[in-house]
């Protein structure tokens, strides 16, 4: 059991650099795995399997974010001890998923789980292995609004895997990691018998993916599409605590001003866009004095460049009232604040629970802390993206890039004009300078990779960051810092598989792998 916990622990720290090099994170990524695969087979019943899987999950979530503590305890006013044991509460619950694969793997296992199988079974009992893994990442991933936070596959923003994600998205890397990490605990247990050699073909195959791998990195599956352009990522590190102040409002949008109409190094190098990040207005546009806007219509008007900031915005639709969580651009032109429908803007859609809407029946949870939540309306899936200067910018907020599915949708929202350029504005303040920052970059790289798009980040206190389409970062700040980052973006254009079809294939593949354990386990029940 302390074996398993232990691996639980490294599994947690394999979304981030820190303590770990980046390079090693795949590697251990599947390291750990590989233990859990093994007590799975070993464990004389289904159900100690899922416990097995519970407790690596139960460390795997009270590790990997444990920041959640931080916005409970520093800024939503719970107690330290009522913080810990929510966090536990809720890593109790994501456990529950990798419970569910153990419990489902052991299961269709069953009879086969032997190390003296020949070749076809020990590479079946990888196969099932990694669909049960993937298919409970995937359920994690969707239900209850889904939560795909710590997705095995986003250790593998580099690696020998990295590449396969244009085809197969983040739930075709957790599968390839899973099945290499299956193929490994079959090596380790058919170790000094007569089938060390049945077992070594899963370990062949799973080398061969990663060989392929390298060599899929060599396609490109985007191409330029127009002009390079400056943009300019403005990270102003508010502290999360002065925030929401109506008293040091004024003195904080002073302070992004001065950021973001600071003179280019180069005269000539002046940004065409300025991003801010999310909610850096802090309050409903149409409770902002026309005062307020006017330095900002000024700096557009005065640099000749956009900006894109991240606000709450109040508008009507069918008679009644909508509040959003939102981005809208100020342009050049533009001699009036934003105050009407019409003007382009992004309204999120995918919203967070408790931060951004109460899920029915824990509003005693809500009223314990002491945090500015909102209810907020959602915004329609795949809305039109924002040209500058001849690209097209499709904006996500926050937590919304954790989402593949959703931002493959955004790149083909309006089929006259593509998105060229992903954009994200987040506020991570509430958890403090912390993995949180560093692993929200990690999957940035993977958004990056699927949709061969360049993807930009305007972050508040980190990482604002600038990622090209192979998902390599080009330029980042200093988290909790301010400053920013002046970075050239050269657009793209084409289709990656993983657009064009989103997780559809591999939702078939786990469905074809599920069904062939199954028929199998027939047949092994039937032998016993």
């Amino acid at each position: 059991m302390i074996t398993v916990l232990l691996a639980g622990a490294l599994q947690a720290l394999c979304f981030a650099p820190g303590p770990l090099p980046g390079w090693s994170l795949p590697f251990v990524q599947i390291a750990s795995l590989a233990v859990l695969a093994t007590y799975t087979w070993k464990a004389h019943s289904v159900r100690r399997a899922a416990w097995y899987g519970w407790l690596f999950g139960l460390m795997q979530f009270s590790i990997g974010v444990y920041w959640l503590t931080i916005s409970m305890h520093q800024y939503g006013g719970l107690s330290l001890p009522l913080a810990v044991a929510a966090l536990l509460l809720f890593a109790a619950a994501m456990a529950l998923y990798a419970a569910g694969a153990c419990a489902l793997s052991a299961w269709l296992c069953a009879g086969c789980a032997q190390p003296e199988q020949g070749a076809p079974r020990q590479i079946l009992n990888a196969l099932t292995w990694a669909s049960a893994w993937t298919l409970f990442e995937w359920l994690r991933g969707t239900l209850f609004t889904g939560f795909p936070w710590l997705n095995a596959g986003y250790a593998h923003a580099e690696g020998m895997f990295a590449a396969w994600a244009p085809l197969v998205g983040v739930y075709g890397l957790a599968w390839l990691s899973a099945f290499a990490a299956g193929a490994i605990a079959l090596m380790l247990r058919a170790k000094d018998t007569a089938y060390d050699r049945s077992a070594a073909s899963t370990i062949a195959l799973a080398l061969a993916s990663g060989l392929l791998g390298i060599a899929l990195a060599h396609i490109e599956w985007g191409r330029p599409h127009g002009e390079p352009m400056l943009v300019r990522l403005v990270q102003p590190a508010t502290p999360q605590e002065m925030k929401f102040r109506p008293e040091a409002f004024m003195a904080t949008q002073q302070h992004l001003l001065q950021l973001a109409g600071l003179p280019a190094k180069v005269p000539a190098d002046q940004p065409a866009l300025i991003i801010l990040p999310e909610t850096v207005m802090p309050y409903m546009q149409d409770r902002i004095p026309p005062a307020v806007w006017q330095p900002w219509l000024d700096l557009a008007s005065r640099t000749q460049a956009g900006i894109l900031l991240g606000l709450p915005l109040h508008t009507q639709a069918d008679g009644r009232d909508r509040y959003t969580n939102s981005a809208t651009l100020i342009q050049p032109q533009d001699t009036e604040a934003p105050l009407v429908s019409e003007r382009w803007h992004y309204d999120k859609h995918h919203l967070v629970p408790f931060g951004e809407f109460i899920p029915p029946g824990f509003h005693w949870f809500v009223q314990a802390m002491n945090i500015p939540l909102g209810d907020f309306d959602r915004g329609s899936l795949g809305q039109a993206p924002v040209a500058v200067q001849g690209q097209n910018f499709a904006v996500n907020i926050c937590y919304e890039d954790a989402f593949g599915e959703e931002i493959a949708t955004a790149i083909h929202a309006q089929r006259e004009s593509d998105a060229n350029i992903l954009v994200n504005i987040s506020n991570l303040a509430w958890f403090g300078n912390t993995w949180a920052l560093r692993q929200h970059l990690w999957i940035s790289r993977i958004r990056a990779l699927e949709t061969a798009r360049p993807m930009i980040r305007a972050t508040n206190t980190g990482i604002t960051a600038a990622i090209d389409p192979h998902g390599e970062v080009r330029g980042m700040l200093d988290p909790a810092r301010p400053g920013v980052l002046d970075v050239e973006v050269q657009g793209t254009t084409g289709t990656t598989p993983y657009v064009r079809w989103g997780n559809g294939p591999i939702l078939g593949w786990l469905a074809l792998g599920l069904l062939l354990a199954f028929r199998s386990r027939k047949r092994c029940s039937k032998a016993a």
